[in-house]
């Protein structure tokens, strides 16, 4: 198991839970909204916001954070991540803010401790990236977007 320190943001509410896992075979942990001052935000369809969480974490080295949508959002309200998955770096240490946009065709209120994404702690694997002359051929060779076929 891996251990994520996380501190709240000054100002944040105490009374946010911490990112949690919701269920026994769950792979991300729910993170929450944080809007202590003005409760919710709106969010018109096609737009999109920084979601504060109040929220620092600190990842050990050669780990990252997944920063995904949550399923039952994106399927009810149209609601996911604008860049999915995000990844937080372990070296970072600033706010935790989830960038939310809504795809669907209604208004879709945010607020203050809702769950908004989900976490999900992955290991990074770094590559070395070196010029070469030539690439070794392979059956699809350098077909483009959908040359294997749609079924």
């Amino acid at each position: 198991m891996v251990t994520i320190r996380v501190i709240r943001e000054a100002g944040a509410d105490p009374s946010v839970p911490l990112p949690s896992y919701e269920s026994a075979g769950a792979a991300g942990a729910d993170v929450r909204a944080s809007f202590p001052d003005r409760g919710a935000i709106m969010l018109e369809p096609g737009a999109r916001a920084l979601v504060p969480t109040g929220l620092r974490v600190e990842i050990p080295e050669g780990h990252e954070i997944q920063v995904r949508p949550r399923s039952g959002l994106a399927l009810k309200y149209g609601i996911t991540l604008v860049n999915t998955p995000g990844t937080i770096d372990s070296d970072y240490r600033g706010p935790l803010g989830v960038i939310v946009l809504n795809a669907g065709h209604e208004s879709f209120e945010i607020s203050h401790g809702d769950r908004i994404a989900q976490l999900v702690v992955a290991p990074v694997v770094r590559a070395a990236f070196e010029e070469t002359s030539e690439l070794d051929g392979t059956t699809r060779g350098s077909d483009g977007f959908g040359s294997t076929g749609r079924g």
